[in-house]
């Protein structure tokens, strides 16, 4: 598969805090409109390459990036590269859901009105809590401030608030540890959704989530990317022992 057929094409990848190196020559290729999930012990890297797609890790000071991450065919640190258009092309849902202190409507609202779409936001709040499958729990209460609503419901608000933009990608970090076995089942039966519009990558712990959900599974180690293949064939005939090892419990 050439890089302009992906989503994204990670080429020889090395990311560094400082002088410790996290990441080492990551190599894969994350197709468009499916779920690709990245699994591995906690510190091996995962959610390090994660922000890797969307450049957050800019944020943090004496940091820095070797290889090529091609988006479409073009390199995302490439000097011309705009991160804000960026970010909003590869939107990111986080752990613990982070909904603003106001009104249900204007988190859907907020990406749009800071990026000056020229949209009917009425129409773009609904489509994209639709998209949430949120649209009927808050139909009657967009108004009302959006902390009011239980963990499960904010964490796909916030998921609401990246599909507003209009992304072609939608990274999740863990976006389901936070909240309980029925919400994790709601955000899992979105995902299934979500992937016939966007390219989604999620990195979990749950190792069984990775199998109901993704259809692309990456093991990471130490900074390094172990194995990445189809996920039917990774949890039934993984080709590296470490793989089979962390997969059956006796390593991590």
């Amino acid at each position: 598969m050439s890089s302009t057929q992906a989503s994204f094409s990670v080429q020889d990848l090395d990311f560094y805090y400082g002088p410790a190196k996290a990441l080492s020559k990551i190599n894969l290729e994350i197709e468009p409109r499916k779920v690709t999930a990245l699994i591995g012990p906690s510190g091996c890297g995962k959610s390090t390459f994660l922000r890797c797609l969307n450049r957050m890790n800019d944020t943090i000071p004496d940091t820095r990036v070797e290889g090529q991450i091609l988006l479409s065919g073009k390199n995302i640190y490439a000097e011309d590269m705009d991160v804000v258009t960026l970010r909003q092309r590869v939107g990111m849902v986080f752990q613990k859901p982070n909904p603003f202190p106001q009104s249900i409507f204007d988190n859907v609202a907020f990406g749009p009105r800071v990026m000056g779409m020229n949209v009917n936001m009425n129409d773009v709040v609904e489509q994209s809590l639709r998209a949430a499958a949120l649209w009927d729990d808050v139909k009657d209460i967009l108004q009302e401030n959006a902390l009011g609503l239980s963990l499960g419901q904010q964490q796909r608000l916030c998921i609401a608030r990246v599909v507003a933009v209009q992304p072609e990608v939608i990274l999740m970090d863990e976006s389901t540890s936070a909240l309980d076995p029925i919400a994790t089942l709601r955000v899992e039966e979105l995902i299934a959704e979500l992937k016939q519009e966007y390219t989604i990558v999620i990195v979990t712990h749950n190792m069984q989530q990775a199998a109901r959900v993704s259809n692309f599974t990456g093991l990471f180690w130490l900074g390094e990317l172990i194995e990445f293949s189809p996920t039917d064939l990774m949890f039934t005939r993984p080709k590296e022992e470490l793989t089979e090892a962390y997969i059956t419990g006796k390593m991590g």
